[in-house]
């Protein structure tokens, strides 16, 4: 059936205006689903300020456009926003009118920052910068013990941008998600959560699932420990699975009674 609205064919020579194919139906009816779950959720969370006009997309397929037009509007202004406070991000890299050293914990160089962000960022780094060692001098320095040279510079460069190259965030993902754990950055956190759950495969699963357990991350310790149990025999028989039962032996359990259960279920189900 050739479609009036997807269809190559010349205007005059389509079939009658209403009809449609089974693609395009089905793509308005999600896309119309879609608005009126969102438009609900705002309304909820009051997360947006979205005009009213467009508010009440159940009307159909004409609100709904008019609704992802005013998400577009709504993702220029937040990308305008994004521009103007990057000026945090030239101040790092300029290092203008620094104000504390920040210390890795290697014998590498000290990294200028600036005490109004960090404390800003992190409540621990505000109450580290509140303690009398730090209200002297503006030369003070903080040390970070547990990142190294290019970590902290990683971590600094997020703090202050909210944002990390992927190469940069592949790297140094481990020990980022450990430092946000410590110090308490929860957007920061979030984000290496994310990029964990988006490459979980079979030759880091045991990697995330003991990051996943040293920082308590419920969501991201279920998702691994599920994956590595569908994956058993991958996971199980590689070389790096040694090295993690003895290091882990809590985990090994976790992943063994997590097994037998998947078995005995799948065992019900036949």
């Amino acid at each position: 059936m050739d479609c009036s609205i997807c269809s190559a064919m010349p205007y005059n020579m389509r079939p009658p205006r209403n009809t449609i194919c089974v693609a395009c139906y089905e793509g308005a009816k999600s896309i119309i689903a879609m608005t009126n779950k969102t438009d609900i959720d705002h309304k909820i969370s009051g997360k947006y300020s979205v005009d009213p006009s467009v508010s009440n997309s159940s009307k159909g397929f004409m609100s709904s456009l008019k609704w992802l037009k005013e998400m577009k509007r709504i993702e220029e202004e937040i990308n305008q926003k994004l521009e103007f406070l990057s000026g945090f991000n030239a101040a790092f890299r300029d290092q203008i009118h620094t104000d504390i050293l920040i210390k890795p914990g290697n014998d590498a160089p000290c990294i200028p920052a600036h005490r109004s962000l960090l404390a800003t960022r992190s409540n621990i780094f505000r109450n580290m910068l509140d303690s009398d060692g730090c209200k002297a001098a503006p030369n003070d320095t903080i040390t970070l013990p547990e990142l190294n040279h290019e970590e902290l510079e990683s971590l600094l460069e997020f703090l202050y941008s909210g944002d990390l190259a992927r190469e940069k965030l592949d790297k140094h993902l481990y020990s980022l998600t450990i430092a946000a754990d410590k110090y308490e950055i929860a957007f920061l956190q979030k984000f290496c959560e994310n990029r964990m759950l988006e490459i979980l495969n079979t030759s880091n699963a045991l990697d995330i699932l003991e990051i996943a357990d040293t920082t308590c991350n419920r969501n991201l310790k279920e998702t691994a420990l599920s994956y590595v149990v569908k994956n058993m025999e991958d996971v199980v028989f590689a070389a790096r699975f040694d090295v993690f039962a003895l290091k882990n032996p809590h985990l090994t359990v976790q992943i063994t009674r997590a097994s037998f259960l998947e078995i005995k279920n799948r065992r019900s189900d036949i």
